[in-house]
């Protein structure tokens, strides 16, 4: 199969959303997403770009992409986050997933950063199993948090 993995545009940003819902939905968070094409184009083009991303297109439709952006570690510097990498279902297995994964990486080399590092659920052993391959180091003692914006508001409330 050919396909092509490019710079996203901004009229990709709808198929880029609609990936980003097929993930929600395999992670079983599909009430999850709030963000709109609209809010990616804001977002993800201009003068400062909030984010990078990547496309992989096959017979002129998007059917993958990764989401990158900067990060500043107080250990090594500045690193690429990696948001989001999503391939539909229906064209997993055939090489798309990987060539996003490597573009990410190489544009983490090209600006120049000591690490590119992501979060993968426990029970995506694909994905976990996928990334040790890759030579990444897959951690099991470092928890992710998170507050959600009315967990925010409420603790700042609490501590006026």
């Amino acid at each position: 199969m050919e396909f092509t993995i490019r710079k996203a545009r901004p009229e990709d940003m709808p198929s880029v959303i609609e990936l980003i819902q097929e993930l929600a939905e395999f992670e079983k968070e599909p009430e999850a997403v709030i963000i709109t094409a609209e809010d990616l184009k804001r977002d993800g083009f201009g003068e400062n770009p909030s984010f990078t991303c990547f496309v992989a297109e096959a017979e002129g439709k998007i059917e993958g992409m990764a989401l990158c952006y900067f990060r500043y570690s107080t250990w090594k510097g500045k690193t690429v986050h990696l948001e989001d990498l999503v391939v539909r279902e229906n064209m997993r297995g055939k090489g798309l997933g990987n060539a996003l994964y490597k573009r990410v990486i190489q544009f983490a080399k090209e600006e120049g950063v000591k690490r590119t590092e992501w979060v993968v659920l426990d029970w995506n052993t694909h994905a976990r199993d996928f990334y040790s391959r890759s030579g990444a180091t897959v951690f099991t003692h470092w928890c992710t948090v998170q507050m959600e914006e009315q967990a925010m508001d409420k603790f700042l409330e609490k501590t006026r």
